[in-house]
């Protein structure tokens, strides 16, 4: 490794000790590097521009961010909470299953597991917390099944990866809708034991007068991703197209179809909206910059060469992956990982012959699951804070939901058809 190497690598983790913001640490190394190479800093600014001027689909991240913060700002969150309460309340842990579908239908909508959390958990949390369960699980069942929202589509993460891998975003959207659908089933099946075990209650009971009245009330936030995925597949939009319907269309009916959105509210949706997207830019862009400095350095080609030394087929190779990933997951924000690491091994997972859709799924799925992950995962602090509930306790409940995801990752990175059906069967690859 070169000395401006070297360097660079010293800035990265000192700004992880301090915990700087994401987007300071990424420029910082930057700037470090190119001052240490003798280069000129105006490189920076040009990478940073060239990202966004050539790549067509990153538009969509904003558009996803925007949208979930109108789902969020309105009373769409307590709409498909009803929803699912009317039609699980009849099982034993009712409102834990209805956590978890509920969770599903928002993934539908916004593709971001910290929006899932932090708008619907809140009200999830609450209504678990008054009929009678442990505020702990209910914090960890909220934050494990947040992470749906990244793999069933739309999804910001995988628009991401689409845009570092070069895949197709409709491809990898449909690659995400079984294993979503795997890890909501297998959520429901741990709730469902846990609520038999701690003799949870069971929901309340509608008559189907009121079930088709709660879905009337519904339909509005319901029909989000039906409009989304039947808009993508059938070619009348593309997935940034969609981004912008879907922030359209969440605006209206929250506007229109129910009622509940004033100017001052949207004043303020306006502005955690350009926050947030203005955070999230800086890194994307400034991730431009990494990449750089990762090709110039080689760093690519020398971690192919260590790695198929010690790997001796694509399945082992897997394994490390998913190893590294959630170890890294533990103690470093997933897009750090996705933006710096990632990118790294996508030429070596060509290398080996694996399918960049399946393997976009197995790193995005791995990554997900170390935002419930301690000591670190952004889910659990998440959680807590919005619910005033000890953290020890969270993390203590996370551990069995933990398993259960882990489980499903091995299904998917062992049993690629089961991520490569759909694209397959809609002749996307």
């Amino acid at each position: 490794m070169s000395f401006p190497l070297i360097l660079a690598i010293i800035v990265f983790v000192l700004m992880f000790i301090l915990r700087m913001p994401i987007a300071v640490g990424m420029i910082s190394v930057s700037v470090v590097y190119l001052t240490a190479k003798g280069m000129d800093l105006s490189i920076v600014t040009n990478m940073v521009m060239n990202t966004y001027f050539t790549n067509y689909v990153i538009i969509a991240v904003p558009l996803f961010i925007f949208t979930a913060n109108v789902m969020n700002s309105g009373t769409v969150t307590n709409k498909i909470f009803g929803f699912c309460n009317a039609t699980l309340g009849r099982l034993r842990g009712a409102l834990g299953h209805v956590n978890i579908v509920a969770s599903l239908i928002f993934a539908g909508m916004t593709g971001s597991a910290i929006a899932d959390a932090a708008g619907l958990g809140k009200i999830e949390i609450q209504a678990m917390k008054d009929a009678g369960y442990d505020p702990e699980f209910a914090c960890a069942i909220t934050a494990a099944s947040a992470t749906v929202g990244p793999i069933f589509p739309p999804s910001i993460p995988l628009v991401i990866y689409a845009m570092l891998s070069g895949t197709s975003v409709g491809a990898l959207f449909l690659g995400g809708m079984i294993p979503a659908i795997l890890l909501t089933g297998a959520l429901m099946i741990y709730v469902g034991i846990i609520s038999t075990r701690r003799h949870y209650p069971k929901g309340e009971h509608f008559t189907r007068a009121q079930i088709l009245a709660v879905t009337m009330q519904a339909t509005p936030a319901l029909l989000t991703p039906i409009i989304l995925l039947i808009g993508i597949y059938s070619g009348i939009m593309t997935p940034t197209e969609a981004g912008a319907i879907a922030g359209l269309y969440a605006l209206l009916i929250s506007i229109f179809a129910y009622k509940n959105m004033t100017f001052e509210e949207f004043k303020d949706l306006m502005f955690t909206s350009i926050k947030d997207i203005g955070t999230t830019s800086i890194i994307i862009g400034t991730a431009s910059v990494i990449s750089y400095i990762v090709a110039r350095e080689q760093v690519a080609t020398t971690a192919a060469q260590f790695i198929t030394t010690i790997c001796q087929s694509p399945y082992t190779f897997l394994l490390l992956v998913n190893i590294s990933i959630l170890i890294l997951g533990m103690f470093i924000d997933t897009s750090v990982i996705q933006l710096v690491f990632v990118p790294i091994l996508i030429p070596i997972a060509t290398l080996y012959g694996i399918n960049l859709i399946h393997f976009g799924l197995v790193v995005t799925f791995n990554m997900m699951v170390g935002l419930s992950t301690p000591p670190f995962g952004m889910l659990l602090f998440i959680t807590s804070g919005i619910s005033n509930t000890n953290l020890k306790g969270i993390m203590k409940e996370i551990l069995w939901p933990l398993l259960v995801m882990l489980l499903v990752l091995i299904i998917i990175t062992y049993m690629p058809d089961v991520v490569l059906y759909f694209p397959r069967a809609f002749g996307m690859m």
